[in-house]
């Protein structure tokens, strides 16, 4: 534990060196799919709509149920890379997301593909993810674990945020082109996949990351994540595909639903609510200084977050949305900016301790409770998108569109305690985990 200690800044600095080729090739593809996805998908709603005659109303209805696939299908992943292992799980969902970008491709002459593209890059994203973030924290102690799932963050955020820059001149005018390079990017990936390491024989995890098989930790970070080994149907917890949801930890699991919930307001609503009173251009520096935010600020603050006793992360993290979303209600440029701020930083904290602390309550394998996870996150999205809807209706209706974001602050004051109540009656078997198990023990 005196290793876990050491400030995170030079952890980063002395540790990534050291992880192995597979770990860091999985780290580069964490940048290189959502650079290549986000060349295309951000711009999707006006590619339906001006490219391909879509009416706006069935563009909201496709996107929507997009997303619900790409969020809540993780579930789904998790378990079929607790059944068929980590490695066979992402190749598969590579090929699928291929598939998909080839769809739109051919979407440019028969435009009814467009929506079976969108759906298939959604469905590989589902599968991909929790067996990409459990192939980089197997084996992993639980010290390192935090560091390990930043820089991934990371990885992914740079990706997010370049995408949409290099793609944006040629979205309408060469979209042929811009696919190709995506395919191309995706086809890469996908070869580099198929020469990780194969994975050996299964070992149950403990909660708190331990592997009952090896009776403990990697000593050498990321080593053992270079082989994973694929979990086996009867661990505990297990059902594999049947039983995704056992284990399911119900305090980070909701946790994780209401920050996803209280954050996708800023998400879906941003736009409209910035661009009215600045412009696109404004609007886009924004998004680029959160992005920023994530990319440079997690990994150094990585390890203290994962030391964070559990209930304080959980107040502090909605406070700091709490306070982000009612400056944004005063609607100046130094406001607008000013929230987005503050909402990321609480974005840093709670959607990363969520991810510890469901990894350490829970017996399942890294690749369920991710995909646990992202099942919650893709609930928040989902009723944030309900509600968020309505409320900004009636903000605008009353001409002061500043008050939605004060309903929004005002759900981030009283919600949370309510999780805090089922903290503290989780009884005595729980009440260490309330207060934080990732390293603090």
């Amino acid at each position: 534990m005196a290793e876990g200690r050491t400030g995170a800044a030079g952890t980063l600095r002395h540790e990534l060196p050291r992880l192995p080729g597979p770990v860091r090739f999985l780290l580069l593809s964490s940048f290189l799919i959502p650079l290549g996805s986000f060349m295309v998908l951000p711009f999707m709603s006006v590619f339906l709509h001006e490219r391909l005659g879509m009416g706006l109303g069935t563009v909201g209805w496709v996107l929507a149920v997009a997303s619900l696939v790409q969020f809540s299908g993780s579930v789904l992943g998790g378990a079929l890379a607790e059944r068929a292992g980590l490695r066979r799980t992402m190749i598969w969902a590579l090929v699928i997301r291929c598939a998909g970008f080839l769809g739109f491709l051919a979407a440019l002459r028969w435009p009814p593909l467009a929506v079976p593209a969108l759906v298939l890059t959604c469905c590989g994203a589902a599968l991909y993810l929790p067996a990409n973030k459990a192939y980089l924290v197997h084996g992993v102690d639980e010290a390192r674990r935090p560091l390990f799932l930043s820089v991934g963050n990371a990885a992914l955020n740079a990706g997010m945020a370049l995408g949409p820059l290099i793609a944006g001149p040629f979205v309408l005018s060469a979209p042929g082109a811009l696919f190709c390079a995506v395919v191309a990017v995706f086809l890469a990936v996908t070869a580099g996949h198929l020469r990780l390491p194969p994975e050996p024989g299964s070992g149950q995890r403990e909660p708190g990351g331990a592997d009952r098989a090896g009776g403990g930790t990697s000593e050498v970070p990321g080593a053992a994540a270079a082989v994973p080994p694929a979990a086996a149907p009867g661990r505990a917890g297990g059902g594999g595909l049947g039983g995704v949801l056992r284990g399911v930890r119900p305090l980070p699991f909701a946790a994780t639903a209401l920050a996803f919930h209280l954050y996708f307001f800023f998400q879906h609503y941003l736009a409209v609510f910035a661009v009215a009173r600045a412009s696109t251009t404004f609007y886009s520096l924004v998004l680029l200084t959160c992005f920023a935010l994530v990319i440079v600020g997690q990994p150094p603050a990585a390890g203290w977050i994962g030391r964070l006793p559990y209930a304080r992360a959980l107040v502090l993290g909605f406070a700091l949305l709490a306070a982000g979303l009612a400056v944004l209600s005063a609607g100046s440029h130094a406001a607008v900016l000013a929230g987005a701020v503050l909402i990321t930083a609480g974005d840093i904290v709670l959607f990363l301790r969520n991810d510890l602390e469901a990894l350490a309550r829970s017996p399942r394998s890294d690749a369920v409770v991710f995909g646990q996870q992202r099942l919650a996150a893709g609930i928040g999205a989902f009723t944030s998108g309900v509600l968020g809807g309505q409320l900004y209706r009636l903000a605008d209706d009353a001409g002061n569109t500043g008050l939605f974001w004060l309903a929004a602050a005002a759900q981030c004051v009283l919600l949370p305690p309510l999780l805090l109540l089922v903290a503290r009656g989780s009884g005595k078997g729980g009440s260490d985990h309330a207060e934080g198990t990732v390293a603090t023990r």
